[in-house]
């Protein structure tokens, strides 16, 4: 299952293998998951926006002995549904950058058993860094990642 509020986010995510996508603008992620499962809950729950809402919401859509690994930060600090997590034996954890598997993921990528071009949005040279992370942060429309490349040059008009 996928949870968005972008619908070109929710295709790319069906594309790429979930059964099932929750545009969480329309609908309450929380108890289409619980209807999903029969009322039981996910299993485990990956939250990658880092803002109350999600935070919270990825909490209550897991199942009792669930886990939660937090991954986005958009909000430094956010209100923690601490009882329901006591309660319910909800093991939460972060995850940020690496710890030592990039050479795993490399291989991954390199042997083609994960394909991470539909990810790739646009390509730039590291100079246009600012421009582009101004983009990303303007939530653009068909932008999910761009790679920045050091001596790479721009194109004509700037683009690459």
């Amino acid at each position: 299952m996928a949870a968005d509020v972008e619908d070109d986010r929710l295709a790319l995510a069906r594309e790429l293998g979930a059964h099932e996508v929750i545009n969480s603008r329309a609908d309450d992620v929380v108890a289409v998951v619980r209807a999903l499962t029969g009322g039981r809950g996910a299993d485990v729950a990956f939250e990658a926006a880092g803002i109350e809402a999600t935070v919270r919401g990825a909490i209550l859509a897991v199942r009792k002995g669930g886990s939660v690994t937090l991954i986005g930060n958009l909000a430094p600090d956010v209100s923690f549904p601490l009882q329901a997590v006591v309660t319910r034996q909800i093991r939460v954890q972060g995850s940020c950058a690496s710890s030592g598997e990039y050479p795993e993921c490399l291989e991954l990528i390199a042997s083609g058993k994960v394909n991470v071009d539909r990810f790739i949005s646009a390509a730039g040279p590291l100079e246009e860094g600012p421009l582009w992370f101004g983009r990303l942060y303007r939530k653009e429309r068909g932008l999910l990642k761009v790679l920045l490349k050091p001596n790479q040059h721009s194109g004509p008009g700037g683009q690459p």
